[in-house]
């Protein structure tokens, strides 16, 4: 195979909509007794589901622990723009997994915390909608021989685990509702801008990175002192300097590529608490 002097890639958020989620998710189905009744889910200890995403969604809670190592930028299009965690540069390539399956960096994002499980909707207007608890049956930690926790009990009630594990979705679509109204108020004050990063690898070779949007810093400053007011008294001017400042993150991140990555220690990172969730970045 012939090296290619340069290459562009793309930021792709899965997980704005459930086929997008699929990207990550080879066969989520809702949990159910009858289905899954003698089930358990050991997680945590593998990321390689999420080998090929170069970007992840994030939501605004987590802005203040993902700005130390990530960058975050906003990815999607129209209605579905949505902040993301920059996770590698090229195309299907996570910089943050190693080839062990463990994850290198210091925080593990909300949506890849969640993972096997995920909410799905009955309706596309989701104040209206109804969500249903899906868990991905491919994933390999799933398992009716005991190894992890048991999603029910032994007299078909949910178990402990599982009620955190609704609880951590609750609290994440809540987040996302909050990230949402985040967004829409930036595009309302019309500060997002197309951007794309070139970057030179140490083999050489040339690189783009494109498909995403950064906050422009002049016209954030030619706000009116109202609009500035409202977005300080909302939190978000504190998000916007977080996402600013992570834009400085890109280099660290390029330089992954090719390098040795000494990767951080294997631990149980199954799905959290509300209040875990809450924790992770009080913004």
């Amino acid at each position: 195979m012939k090296r290619r002097d340069a290459e562009t890639a793309h930021v792709s958020p899965s997980g704005v909509g459930m086929s997008k989620q699929l990207l990550i998710y080879e066969r989520a189905v809702p949990v159910t007794r009858q289905r899954h009744g003698a089930w358990s889910v050991k997680a945590g200890a593998s990321f390689d589901f999420a080998r090929g995403v170069n970007s992840v969604p994030l939501m605004v809670a987590e802005f203040p622990n993902a700005a130390a190592e990530y960058t975050i930028v906003f990815g999607g299009a129209a209605e579905e723009i949505i902040p993301v965690a920059l996770l590698g540069i090229r195309d299907n390539e996570n910089l943050y997994v190693t080839e062990s399956g463990a994850w290198s960096g210091s925080y593990v994002p909300a949506f890849l915390r969640r993972y096997p499980f995920v909410f799905s909707s009955d309706n596309a207007n989701e104040s209206d909608a109804t969500f249903t608890l899906c868990v991905d049956e491919e994933f390999a930690g799933c398992n009716d021989e005991g190894r992890g926790e048991r999603l029910f009990d032994a007299d078909g009630e949910r178990t402990q685990y599982l009620q955190n594990v609704l609880g951590f979705l609750q609290a994440y679509q809540v987040q996302f509702q909050r990230t949402k109204l985040f967004v829409q108020r930036l595009q309302d004050l019309d500060l997002l801008e197309s951007m794309q990063a070139q970057f030179t690898l140490r083999t050489g070779q040339r690189s783009t990175l494109s498909g995403f949007s950064v906050i422009n810093r002049d016209r954030l400053k030619a706000l009116p002192p109202e609009k500035l007011a409202e977005l300080m008294q909302a939190d978000e001017l504190e998000l916007i300097y977080q996402h600013l400042a992570s834009l400085r993150n890109l280099t660290p991140i390029a330089e992954r590529i090719g390098a040795p990555v000494d990767a951080a220690a294997a631990t149980e990172t199954a799905p959290a608490s509300p209040a875990d969730f809450e924790t992770s970045g009080n913004a």
